[in-house]
């Protein structure tokens, strides 16, 4: 009798483990699913992004500026020049244009390429330029 107990309690304990682990394995499934889905150059979803981000036209230098490139040229962070420091951008600005624009646009010493603003052209990054060039004589 004891062993009809034990041997009934075992397989009620297995089953429980089993239908537990069952329930287990699909909500760790779930945990496990990307949070989004990649999308390559070609595929469909793609070209809805292009067409979000070039509906609204080319970005001024001001809203390029204050979005994107003021969390490190307002506060100087990892060294970048203030917005409105004369000293700071004068021996940039003597540089040229030019130059600056391939800065922003490559990178250049802290300054990572487009200041990790991906999702600006080349235009928008020369426009932020000339906005704070224009701040900063």
């Amino acid at each position: 009798m004891k062993k009809l107990i034990v041997s009934l309690v075992t397989m009620l304990a297995v089953a429980t483990a089993y239908a537990a682990s069952e329930k287990s394995a699909d909500s760790i499934e779930d945990r496990l699913k990307p949070v989004g889905e990649l999308c390559m150059a070609g595929d469909e979803c793609a070209a809805a992004v292009v067409e979000v981000a070039s509906a609204g036209g080319a970005r001024s230098g001001e809203e390029v500026y204050t979005s994107k490139c003021a969390m490190c040229h307002a506060t100087g962070a990892s060294g970048a020049p203030k917005l409105g420091d004369v000293a700071a951008w004068a021996p940039r600005i003597e540089k040229g244009m030019d130059t600056l624009y391939t800065h922003a646009i490559n990178g250049f010493n802290a300054m990572p390429a487009k200041g990790l603003c991906f999702d600006c052209s080349d235009e928008e990054i020369n426009a932020a330029v000339d906005h704070m060039v224009a701040g900063s004589k």
